[in-house]
């Protein structure tokens, strides 16, 4: 799959595009802006200029206007710049327009996820993941300027009369979606009879917006050593740990970060993966407070959890990082409306997530802040869903309870 994968030799530089439009303003799309940027840089490419246009919807030719696409192409060739990512899916046919008007290597936000998806993919079963959502986006942009598919398979009677290449690519790309699809079923399989084995322990999913410190919550509840820094999607495979919270143990999973605009290839290609999070008896839902979009960064989950599993199921949520948590106090005289910003983090707890009530928890995973009353809140969950699963085992809580 060498088209997604970006070189590593060097750090590439590129210029980021959005739209404003009635859907998303112009402090939106600097904020989509802002994450395209964090995903570039995962991607080990650096945004040194970012362009944005007004319109109702976007050019089904060119996504923008063509004066903003010769701006683009403008700064692209005085400044040697050869990439340029869109901050939405691209069409085929704005892939190929683009591409011959700015003559330089274009990404949309899809392909750059599917980049980050395939540099982070470690075991099989995330790299099998991986390449089939790779090729499923590939199928309907064969018409872009690609070298056409190396040849993996040949021979007399493969080929039939007059077929072009386009039809070939085509074929051998069916193939080899046919081929992944049934080796992810063989694995998923075999991850079903892994998960029956684990017994009838109750399970605790971390969910989350990626980046918002999943792995590190992990690590401190588990004393394990699971993979975590400050890049997007910095694990991909669901990690299954073991926790003993006084006495009482439970499996605990770390799940794939969500993220704005996840690619339906990869929901679909990862929903195996997300199995964790369906068969889980509790979410703990790990929210970055200190992001300025925390709130639809928890929209985004919720959404994403619902295309996943349409059962309600008992979740807690942990707003993480008030460490990092900081607020602008407007002056006396501003009459503008308040934002986030200027709200204190105890002011902040007195709004709509005072509705919560003993279902939240402000923590910092990175300071150890609060950990001790999340450990003891997660003993109390997972106790009243052993003792439903288990009534016979009631009276055993009660007497640790009273020691």
């Amino acid at each position: 799959m060498k088209e997604f994968i970006i070189s590593e030799a060097q750090t590439e530089k590129a210029v980021l595009v959005g739209l404003v439009t009635p859907e998303q303003n112009e402090q939106k799309v600097k904020e989509y802006l802002d994450e395209l940027a964090f995903l570039a840089d995962t991607a080990g490419v650096e945004a040194v200029k970012r362009f944005y246009q007004k319109l109702e919807k976007p050019n089904a030719v060119t996504f923008v206007g063509s004066g903003k696409l010769q701006e683009i192409k403008e700064y692209v060739v005085e400044n040697e710049i050869g990439l340029v990512i869109f901050d939405d899916e691209l069409s085929a046919k704005q892939l190929r327009n683009i591409e011959k008007e700015l003559q330089v290597k274009i990404l949309d936000r899809t392909n750059l996820i599917l980049d980050i998806f395939a540099r982070r993919a470690q075991t099989a079963h995330a790299k099998t993941q991986v390449e089939l959502a790779q090729y499923k986006y590939m199928l309907p942009r064969l018409t872009r300027l690609w070298t056409h598919l190396e040849r993996q398979r040949g021979g007399v009677g493969l080929r039939g009369p007059g077929e072009t290449q386009l039809e070939t690519d085509r074929r051998i790309i069916l193939d080899k979606i046919s081929r992944l699809k049934r080796e992810l079923a063989d694995i998923d399989k075999q991850k079903s009879v892994q998960r029956k084995n684990r017994g009838k322990m109750v399970r605790v999913a971390l969910v989350g917006y990626t980046n918002v410190g999943k792995s590190t919550l992990m690590n401190l509840l588990s004393k394990s050593e699971v993979f975590a820094e400050n890049k997007l999607f910095a694990t991909l495979d669901t990690t299954v740990r073991k926790v003993i919270v006084d006495n009482l143990p439970f499996l605990l999973s770390d799940t794939v970060g969500f993220i704005r605009k996840l690619p339906t290839e990869l929901v679909e290609s990862f929903k195996s993966t997300l199995d964790e999070v369906r068969e889980a008896d509790l979410l703990v839902h790990v929210v970055d407070i200190s992001h300025p979009s925390f709130e639809e960064q928890i929209e985004v989950v919720n959404r994403t959890l619902a295309e996943i599993d349409d059962r309600e199921k008992p979740m807690i949520i942990v707003f993480n990082k008030v460490d990092a948590f900081t607020f602008v106090p407007k002056e006396e005289d501003d009459l503008t409306p308040r934002t986030r910003e200027n709200i204190p983090l105890e002011e902040l707890k007195h709004t709509w997530m005072n509705k919560l009530a003993d279902n939240c928890l402000f923590i910092s995973a990175k300071e150890r802040t609060n950990i001790d009353a999340l450990k003891a809140l997660l003993y109390e969950r997972v106790k009243q869903i052993h003792i439903t699963r288990f009534p016979y085992n009631d009276f055993l809580y009660q007497q640790y309870d009273e020691e």
